[in-house]
């Protein structure tokens, strides 16, 4: 049995094996707990605003991923041209100072809702680009044979991070409410402290990049951008196995992948609850997802848990719908969490593993677009039918979501991959 403990661990692992991916993941475990803090703090903030408005949720999710939805083709493009430390260390200077913003502005009680759109909207222009940096970047710390579990293991610290850091989102809200808010629970200063904290977390991470050895790339490239996205473009279009996965992660995301509305909403409007059991929801979503990408880093083929990872997601999304309360919701969303993981890790890493290198800023910027850009119309869709004075109810507008979903899953089964295709060269 320890045999087999040990071989698991090493297969689960293996990438952590290369010492300057090793560095960069711990880096980014580190500066992520931070940012998801930020994100739930700032999720709970709105509701404050708001007076508990699903409709005001939905509008700052569009504002901070419309910038994926609008710039993303151009970020890849840009992302292939420029050396991508130069990206990343960019959108990681961006990102910190919005924090700093949100962080102050809170503290002294003068953050509205207008200010938290705007900045939420200019760090999703960050993210357009910081997101098809990175997930290029996988394949210049690790070997080909290591992609697959690199990237699981990029999914396992980014969901490592979102457990930490929203079940810490409760313990760092109450201290702040004794070191900001001079111990009035109902000042909204108490919400500053982790912006505060987030702010911190970004030093690991820039000096990461800094000091990195990122390998040699390809002399840059000439000729116009407009070029280079129809070229991207034009490979995804006669690409089968790479056009149907992000046909269905871009259906799923405009559906059931919008649990940055769905968690804050349940929680707070549908069960009640308050900081602390808002964010220990959070954080059993986010332990599923931990176990989706250890799950998905031991298996050597991430193109056969594609279609049980979408299964999964979709009935325990309606598992959630018909949840009376926080308690049961919670392992029901460790199983959301689970479900969308194994779906996404396996989407990513059948698209790393096809697409040829120097198209690779360009597809994972599409990636990126049909995942995150769509975000704002997901999320307007998502507000709009959960909202328990709508139509449908929140729990019968969860329900529909999923079965969204679902028809979306059954009208691309037999066109998903089963096996992995070779990179190649794009067609003309």
């Amino acid at each position: 049995m320890f045999a087999r403990v040990g071989e698991w661990r090493i297969n689960t692992f293996r990438a952590l094996g290369h010492p300057n991916y090793r560095r960069y993941w711990l880096s980014q475990l580190l500066s992520l707990v931070g940012s998801w803090m930020q994100t739930t703090a700032q999720q709970y903030l709105v509701l404050e605003l708001s007076g508990g408005s699903s409709a005001a949720l939905g509008y700052v999710t569009v504002a901070q991923f419309m910038p994926s939805l609008l710039l993303s083709l151009f970020a890849g493009a840009i992302v292939d041209r420029v050396p991508r430390r130069r990206v990343l260390l960019t959108t990681q200077f961006v990102l910190l100072t919005t924090a700093l913003t949100l962080a102050i502005t809170t503290h002294l009680g003068v953050v509205s809702l207008p200010l938290v759109m705007i900045l939420a909207f200019v760090s999703g222009c960050a993210n357009a680009f910081d997101m098809p940096a990175r997930q290029s970047m996988v394949v210049d710390f690790v070997p080909r044979e290591a992609v697959t579990n690199a990237v699981a293991l990029n999914s396992l610290s980014f969901n490592v991070s979102r457990t930490l850091g929203q079940a810490l989102f409760g313990v760092v809200a109450v201290l702040g409410v004794q070191l900001l808010a001079g111990g009035d629970a109902t000042n909204i200063a108490r919400l500053a402290f982790p912006f505060y904290l987030n702010v911190a977390s970004f030093g690991a991470v820039i000096y990461v990049l800094s000091t990195l050895p990122f390998p040699a790339r390809p002399g840059v490239r000439r000729g116009k951008v407009g070029d280079d996205i129809r070229e991207g473009l034009r490979y995804v279009r006669a690409t089968p196995s790479v056009r149907n996965v992000m046909l269905l992660v871009g259906l799923l995301s405009l559906t059931v992948i919008n649990f940055n509305v769905i968690i804050p909403y349940f929680a707070r409007v549908v069960y009640g609850e308050r900081e602390a059991a808002f964010g220990l929801l959070s954080a059993f979503f986010g332990v599923g997802a931990m176990g989706g990408a250890l799950w998905q880093a031991s298996k050597p083929n991430p193109v056969r848990n594609l279609r049980y990872g979408a299964l999964i997601l979709i009935a325990s999304t309606v598992a959630l719908a018909l949840t009376p309360g926080s308690t049961l919701a919670a392992p029901v969303l460790a199983a959301c969490g689970f479900g969308m993981l194994t779906l996404l890790v396996s989407a990513n890493s059948t698209v790393q593993l096809t697409i040829p290198d120097h198209l690779r800023g360009r597809v994972m910027s599409l990636y990126s677009f049909v995942l995150v850009g769509m975000g704002p119309p997901g999320a307007l869709l998502s507000s709009a039918l959960i909202n328990k004075d709508g139509p449908l109810g929140s729990r019968w507008g969860l329900i529909v979501l999923a079965a969204l979903g679902l028809i979306s899953l059954l009208a691309l089964w037999r066109r998903l991959p089963r096996t992995l295709d070779e990179p190649k060269v794009a067609a003309d």
